[in-house]
């Protein structure tokens, strides 16, 4: 009896615990992406769902700014026909995808998360994620060039 005693409770809180449902986050990162070519430029916003979202636009670009998302790593660019992408940061640390031979994007899928600068990437020990703009150093991302 007297083990029914303490382990009641104990099974209480079990329950009690095992009852409360996962947090569900329906809410995906948005990437923002300007296409270079040449003088003319577009820019797109989109969720970092998996899905393909088309450019809708025909400009032969040779760089692709990233600055809020890992985008060589966790993006997809659809070309017309063949050409080489290579990360590349700007002067000003900004994530680029350098485009070779300029070619018109056709579309775009990005998957996944990163982490903002000066962001998290590990806590308590364990990988929280990319960073989106930088490196990880002393557990929080940095930006690729130093602000000061």
């Amino acid at each position: 009896m007297k083990y029914f005693t303490i382990l009641a409770p104990a099974l209480g809180l079990l329950a009690s615990a095992s009852a409360i449902p996962l947090e569900e986050r329906d809410d995906v990162q948005t990437v923002h992406l300007t296409f270079h070519g040449g003088p003319a430029e577009y820019s797109m916003a989109i969720p970092a769902d998996g899905t393909v979202h088309p450019t809708n636009n025909g400009i032969a670009v040779n760089i692709i700014d990233a600055p809020d998302y890992n985008a060589f790593y966790q993006c997809q660019f659809h070309t017309q026909g063949d050409a080489t992408l290579a990360s590349s940061i700007s002067p000003t640390g900004v994530n680029q995808i350098m485009v070779g031979p300029p070619a018109p994007i056709t579309g775009v899928s990005c998957q996944g998360m990163c982490v903002p600068t000066y962001g998290d990437c590990y806590r308590n020990g364990q990988y929280v994620g990319p960073c989106c703009a930088g490196y990880c150093a002393a557990n929080k991302c940095r930006p690729w060039v130093s602000p000061f």
